[in-house]
């Protein structure tokens, strides 16, 4: 059953030459967009865009390493753009914040290897800088090369996710540290804040020990809006818990509503309304102005990803060197434990097995994402399709070219969704964690 409201949409992006597309950085329409991937007017642009689109968001991904699990060398990593290099984002949330007034702006930043005193003022600065529209995209880190560049050796899955609990716990208290009206401002009588009002946490736990206060006032939502992409148990567990929005890939309609049932009832179970924690559905949008030309951009952006760079990012994000299988191997039936959380990813949209051959080349070209293609209205056919099987609040959109697909998906796709009653035609709320709450 389709969640009630009207859907809501968000942008993928990394600081980086390569999104989830590995064809990104070498389409012929990146090249002539003119845009350089490393200057802030890049993602300014399509921030704008997206804002013009209505967009609940833009959301960064981040990786703080190079992969090296691919045959055991950064070779193919750094050859085939296979989302190295990625810069920083942080510093980009700011700039974007300066010449927008409403989307969401959100990165992801890994609880791994970071003190929760930091995020927790880092996070609360840039909400103040942004006007109550920063989202924490919260991640533990699964590759083993983050952990090295760090000095340290890869906790065990349960303990990351024990640490991450922890570590919001310890943020949360920090974010709570300044009563609403702490800031007293009385100039007669020389009071800036009421002591009162501001407190130590003193929180000594498993992992942590912070004494608090935050040296930072409450901000506009009182913290970042938190954003979640869990496929484990446990890594579903905590976005029931914390997340306001879900992201997740989930190919086949059929998995993504079993996902949607299983997160909505596990944040009911934790006594969350769950509708406050939004699942967005990835999907790659390729738009032609026919379905014939659709298939022909299809194929043209396909044919730009050699099988060697999916297979170099799918061993990257499961933490796997896939050349130690052959490529003909059936990955329904792997047994290895780093396979299980993307095993939903492994068939086709009938449920036909596939081979490691053909999973590679799919992740290379969208990370699995499935990819919407057709003229304005059937994309938009398909994005009502996907949701009337399974539920699920909207979508995050993965570009196969930048920034130019944005615009055509704003110009072309979000006028055909409004014109069907299934997106909105104006921004509510006065922060990020209010638009995701919109309804109409």
């Amino acid at each position: 059953m389709a969640a009630p409201g009207k859907m809501h949409l968000a942008q993928f992006l990394t600081h980086g030459p390569s999104h989830h597309s590995l064809g990104m950085w070498r389409h012929p329409k990146t090249a002539s967009a003119g845009f350089d991937w490393r200057k802030p007017d890049l993602y300014q642009h399509i921030a704008q865009t997206c804002e013009r689109g209505l967009f609940d968001m833009v959301f960064f991904a981040d990786l703080n390493y190079i992969s090296d699990t691919y045959t055991g060398t950064l070779d193919p990593a750094l050859r085939y753009a296979a989302q190295a290099p990625e810069h920083d984002p942080m510093p980009l949330l700011p700039w974007l914040g300066a010449v927008t007034k409403n989307i969401g702006l959100a990165s992801t930043f890994s609880t791994s290897n970071q003190h929760p005193f930091y995020a927790a003022r880092m996070w609360a600065t840039i909400d103040h800088m942004t006007s109550g529209r920063a989202g924490w995209n919260v991640v533990t880190s699964i590759n083993h090369n983050q952990s090295a560049n760090y000095g340290v050796e890869r906790a065990a899955s349960d303990e990351r996710y024990d640490r991450a609990h922890e570590f919001m716990q310890v943020c949360r208290k920090l974010w709570e540290s300044w009563d609403e009206d702490a800031i007293v401002m009385d100039r007669e009588n020389a009071v800036f804040a009421d002591p009162q009002k501001v407190r130590r946490i003193e929180h000594e736990g498993r992992f942590f020990k912070s004494r608090g206060p935050l040296n930072v006032v409450r901000s506009p939502q009182n913290g970042p809006c938190i954003l979640q992409a869990g496929t484990s148990p446990k890594g579903q567990d905590f976005a029931a818990r914390y997340a306001d929005a879900i992201f997740a890939i989930q190919p086949r309609a059929e998995d993504a509503a079993r996902y949607y049932s299983t997160i909505k009832t596990l944040a009911s179970d934790v006594g969350r309304d769950p509708d406050h924690c939004k699942l967005l559905f990835g999907m790659q949008p390729i738009i032609g102005s026919s379905e014939s030309e659709a298939r022909e951009l299809q194929a043209e952006h396909n044919e730009l990803v050699p099988v060697e760079a999916g297979m170099t990012i799918l061993s990257a994000h499961l933490d796997f060197d896939l050349s130690a299988l052959s490529p003909d191997d059936d990955m329904t039936i792997r047994e290895e434990p780093e396979l299980h959380r993307m095993r939903t990813r492994f068939r086709k949209p009938d449920g036909t097995a596939m081979t490691l051959r053909e999973v590679a080349q799919r992740h290379g070209e969208s990370v699995g994402l499935p990819q919407f293609v057709g003229t304005a209205r059937s994309i938009a056919d398909q994005m009502e399709a996907y949701m009337a099987t399974a539920g699920g609040d909207g979508f995050m959109l993965s570009a196969i070219h930048s920034p130019g697909a944005i615009d055509e998906f704003v110009e072309q796709v979000v006028p055909e969704l409004q014109r069907r009653g299934l997106f909105r035609t104006q921004y509510k709320g006065n922060n990020m964690r209010e638009l995701l709450r919109q309804q109409d």
